[in-house]
């Protein structure tokens, strides 16, 4: 298979699609469990398409591009899983191909091949989660844009206004992913170290960045949303945490090998003396990439592989390196590869179908949604969840903007503050839930401090769940 993709010829870019299509086959034959976040970004999806307003009105902090996203799939397929995870795969191809594409016209490698986009390919599918349409996943694709525009300046030795369009990339990964902006700091060492960029030249590149930024923010403001927008996104960066849906042991599973295999090649480089100036330039370019990608570990929401697209790059990049410092046709990168390729298959099943009795790991059992144990009655229902929602809202529908468990606290745990009272009979008013499931036992606080409420809804039959007087 190695040998296969070393081989340089045009229609080795439809064997990049096939390789890939082929690797994603299990979704298409069996499916994959929805999990929590997934579920969480099509309510986003399906509230915007209600009317109501991502931060303002809907409280989550998912970041504004893709939940315009989601809310474009919504309007047009409505809550469908397959949908989303098609998206995922054609956002995933145009990774690989742009990928290879960058690598090899630009000649970064002595051997121009077709293995960074099969390697790319590859480490897409460390995980079943990474077959969802994560906010990660899309603004990935913009930081790899960024990658291409500053592999033009190097190869071309010479700062032209293409550092407005790297700029620009990045300002638009953060809207999809607001981690993402660290990679500002990327861009900007990267021009500063390897370039002969000017002060001009970096007052360009930042304008670029916060142009798409300063945008979103004056729509907010226009709409009355931009305290929302910095409670629900902005803060939330540092203070929202879902540690309940972390699993280390398949993280660690997941990223041992191309990261190991990355790590390899990027040590093979210091023994490697055929390359150019710019070549080597883009190595530390692509160095810089894994160092600002580290520091995004602590904003991370939760700690899942799909959390870790943004390392695929790096590692793939140089373990392209790895298998190319082989000499051709050597048994040895031959059958690492096909070893690698195994193992990462295997996990991918492992974590989709539990080949393996009795292993856990890969599973992401966290991060899975569970039925929830409703009455039947509750089907189809505009429901509020006080609490984390594990499958309460998979087949039912969410009302007021507490979406998000963390966000919502905001309010529902400051009840003897008069002002979120005031906020919470507002918001159940404007979009009243048919029940509400109280898993944290808050529901009798609530109806005590906002005597209007307790007019409207009662206990009902069933613990912790109360109804809508009609």
């Amino acid at each position: 298979m190695l040998s296969f993709f070393r081989v340089n010829a045009r229609y080795q870019t439809i064997s990049l699609v096939v390789f890939f299509l082929l690797l994603r086959l299990p979704f298409f034959l069996g499916g994959s469990p929805l999990l929590i976040p997934e579920l969480s970004w099509m309510l986003v999806g399906e509230q915007m398409g209600r009317g109501f307003m991502l931060y303002r009105d809907v409280w989550d902090n998912v970041s504004p591009f893709s939940g315009l996203t989601y809310w474009l799939i919504d309007s047009l397929f409505g809550r469908t899983q397959w949908v989303y995870q098609i998206a995922a795969i054609t956002v995933s191809l145009v990774q690989i191909l742009y990928f290879n594409y960058v690598i090899h016209s630009r000649e970064v490698f002595p051997e121009r091949t077709f293995l960074p986009g099969a390697l790319y390919a590859l480490f897409l599918n460390i995980s079943f989660d990474m077959g969802t349409l994560s906010p990660m996943l899309m603004a990935n694709t913009f930081l790899l844009f960024a990658f291409g525009s500053i592999v033009k300046i190097l190869v071309r030795r010479e700062v032209t206004t293409q550092v407005f369009e790297m700029g620009l990339y990045v300002g638009i990964a953060t809207l999809f992913y607001l981690p993402a902006s660290l990679f500002v700091v990327w861009a900007f060492l990267a021009l500063l170290f390897y370039t002969g960029s000017t002060f001009r030249h970096h007052l360009l590149g930042l304008f670029g960045s916060i142009f798409p930024l300063m945008m979103v923010v004056l729509f907010f403001y226009l709409n009355n949303g931009m305290e929302s927008l910095n409670r629900n996104l902005l803060t939330s960066v540092f203070q929202v945490k879902q540690y309940n849906l972390n699993d280390f042991s398949s993280l660690l599973a997941s990223l041992l090998l191309p990261l190991g295999f990355g790590i390899m090649g990027f040590m093979r480089i210091f023994t490697t003396l055929r390359f150019v100036n710019y070549q080597t330039r883009i190595q530390q370019v692509m160095a810089l990439w894994f160092i600002v990608a580290v520091f995004t570990i602590p904003l991370m929401q939760f700690l899942a592989p799909m959390q870790f697209v943004i390392f695929i790059p790096p590692a793939a990049f140089f373990a392209t390196h790895y298998f190319q410092s082989f000499k051709k046709n050597s048994w040895a990168d031959e059958l690492q590869f096909t070893l690698m390729g195994a193992v990462i298959i295997l996990i991918q099943y492992q974590g989709l179908r539990g080949i393996i009795p009795g292993l856990s790991m890969g599973k992401l059992e966290n991060l899975r949604t569970k039925q929830a144990n409703l009455p039947e009655q509750i089907n189809g229902k505009r429901i509020l969840v006080l609490g984390s929602h594990s499958g309460e809202y998979m087949n039912n529908f969410t009302a007021t903007p507490y979406l998000n468990w963390e966000l919502a606290s905001y309010d529902l745990r400051n009840l003897d503050n008069f002002d979120s009272v005031i906020h919470v009979y507002d918001n159940f008013k404007k979009d009243p839930p048919d029940y509400v499931i109280d898993k944290v036992n808050m529901m009798p606080k609530l109806l005590s401090r906002v005597p209007a409420l307790k007019e409207q809804y009662e206990l009902s039959p069933w613990k912790g769940i109360y109804q809508r007087i009609n």
